[in-house]
């Protein structure tokens, strides 16, 4: 099978109890020939959040998503989704999950609603509740206009949101999101975004891949960085920001010729371990890099002291950019060698 969207079957009665994650990952390994797609992979996804796995190209992003969705068996490790063993419980697991893969899978030649009613029928649902099901996505994905239309004539933002919907008809406890506004525009982007969040809004938990940091920081509650294979970070965005290394404190004097005058000032006080400061004459700030609570209340008792009036001072972590740069050495929208993927790899049944 090849990438797109898993469709989840029927709810079933036999749910394991005890389950404190939707998604729990333990020591999880693939190999392709020689290289490690996935090498040791931990991860653990709350129910009812998003977890974000940030990585580039060939990071192993869509491994773990072709994993945890049944699609391909590991060569080592374990892993749960909303209680189900992937190696042991695949037909269970599948009828609680969706899938949206990076290229949308519906069939164009069918109009909008019938791709829904048809999955909807393949999901065993009565003709009436397939039936409301197609009518009330379409209306949520604001697809209700070109639901006669084939889904050859949507827009890519169309098709997208017609993909997101199919993976919604059976209405799935844990949701996989594969780099999912890959090629989009920002409108549409948007649009993709504010769906997901009202899904969220629903109960869903969703496992999120992307190389976007605007899309982390919109849709995410919680990070895990991959690179090479491995976790490189995990935690909240705020969390990973502050463990880089420092925030920047941002000084504007309401008159900006004091800013030469103050960055002599401060280098000179010798406070311990603060950086060389940085005039940035086009915003008319002072940047001071802070790496302790300590230096913090040192520079701004100096510029109190010193008689300034200011303007604005602010504090600002570092952008995920700049932490996924540190923890990585690269960005995470640079260029990798991809992993390839052979869609005739065993496949867990």
């Amino acid at each position: 099978m090849g990438s797109g969207t898993v469709f989840p079957m029927k709810e079933i009665d036999d749910k394991p109890g005890g389950v404190s994650g939707a998604v729990s990952v333990r020591g999880l390994v693939k190999h392709y020939g020689e290289t490690k797609a996935l090498d040791g992979v931990d991860l653990e996804v709350r129910e009812g959040t998003v977890m974000g796995v940030l990585g580039p190209n060939g990071a192993g992003k869509t491994t773990l998503v072709r994993i945890l969705s049944t699609l391909l068996a590991p060569d080592a490790g374990q892993a749960t989704v909303a209680g189900y063993d992937v190696l042991r419980q695949p037909r269970q697991l599948r009828r609680v999950i969706g899938l949206t893969g990076q290229y949308a899978s519906v069939d164009e030649k069918l109009p909008g609603w019938e791709n829904l009613y048809m999955i909807g029928r393949l999901l065993d649902l009565p003709r009436k509740e397939a039936r409301a099901r197609a009518d009330a996505l379409l209306e949520r994905f604001s697809l209700t206009e070109a639901a006669k239309r084939p889904a050859s004539t949507y827009s890519g933002g169309m098709r997208r949101r017609l993909d997101l919907a199919a993976s919604m008809i059976g209405r799935p406890a844990v949701l996989f999101l594969d780099e999912p506004t890959t090629g989009l525009d920002p409108r549409t982007r948007n649009e993709v975004w504010d769906e997901v969040k009202a899904m969220v809004g629903d109960g869903v938990t969703v496992l999120l891949t992307t190389q976007y940091m605007e899309e982390a920081e919109q849709l995410a509650s919680e990070l895990t960085v991959v690179d090479r294979g491995k976790v490189v970070a995990g935690g909240g965005i705020e969390e990973l920001k502050a463990r880089v290394g420092g925030r920047t404190l941002r000084i504007r004097p309401v008159d900006a010729l004091e800013l030469g005058p103050l960055a002599g000032y401060l280098d000179d006080l010798g406070i311990t371990g603060l950086a060389t400061t940085t005039v940035d004459p086009a915003s008319g700030t002072l940047l001071v890099p802070i790496l302790s609570d300590e230096q913090l209340t040192a520079v701004v008792g100096a510029v109190t002291a010193r008689g300034i009036t200011l303007a604005a001072i602010t504090t600002e972590l570092p952008s995920l950019d700049e932490v996924f740069l540190s923890l990585t050495g690269h960005r995470a929208s640079a260029p990798q060698d991809t992993v390839p993927v052979d869609d005739r790899e065993e496949v867990a049944v």
